[in-house]
């Protein structure tokens, strides 16, 4: 019994004094995400990357905006937001403790403001996604006055690009098209000495 409390003794405290004293954390621990709305486009990545569903995105086209939301409460840290996000506007913290009296702060939010389209007037992507894929651009090489002159390609819907590029789509003569695509074309075949 007296080795038992001589090997106690000689070994010391194996505890740390959390709470009363801050704990220590190891690299690259996964505590909170912290978030950084000026550095965020609004591309969504993260939110269908988030397999908690803790980050959510609504787009209100009435207002013209858009919501970015992380709710602390569902996260459960696995990191993907950070691995997805291409501006690094997420990133996990070393910070764990999150209690709060109130459930409401556990909400992060932002609320982006959405390019309309330069040919119906539809809002349709988030200002700053279309403003950095063209900084890209810049960066890679192109001069600003080139992708300036692109800003109306960037600044137009899917929508209203697929009816651009539908020429002429009203003298397209169906029965043609339906008489080429009923011929049979023989099938070439293969030789005994040819490889796959």
């Amino acid at each position: 019994m007296f080795k038992l409390f001589k090997t106690i003794l000689k070994v010391g405290d194996t505890t740390v004094k959390y709470p009363f004293k801050p704990l220590d954390v190891s690299h690259g621990f996964r505590g909170k995400p912290q978030y950084d709305a000026e550095q965020c486009i609004a591309c969504g990545a993260c939110t269908m990357a988030c397999p908690a569903n803790a980050l959510t995105m609504e787009t209100d086209t009435a207002k013209g905006t858009r919501q970015w939301q992380l709710f602390l409460g569902r996260c459960i840290f696995c990191g993907r937001c950070e691995e997805v996000c291409p501006t690094r506007a997420i990133v996990l913290s070393e910070e764990f403790e999150l209690a709060v009296f109130n459930k409401a702060d556990l909400y992060q939010r932002a609320s982006f403001t959405l390019t309309h389209c330069q040919q119906c007037q539809k809002p349709f992507a988030p200002k700053k996604e279309v403003d950095y894929v063209m900084a890209l651009l810049i960066h890679s090489g192109m001069s600003a006055e080139d992708v300036e002159l692109q800003r109306p390609h960037f600044e137009t819907c899917p929508e209203c690009k697929r009816k651009q590029n539908i020429v002429g789509h009203e003298n397209i003569a169906l029965k043609n098209n339906i008489a080429l695509n009923n011929k049979v074309i023989p099938t070439p075949r293969r030789d005994e000495g040819s490889k796959l």
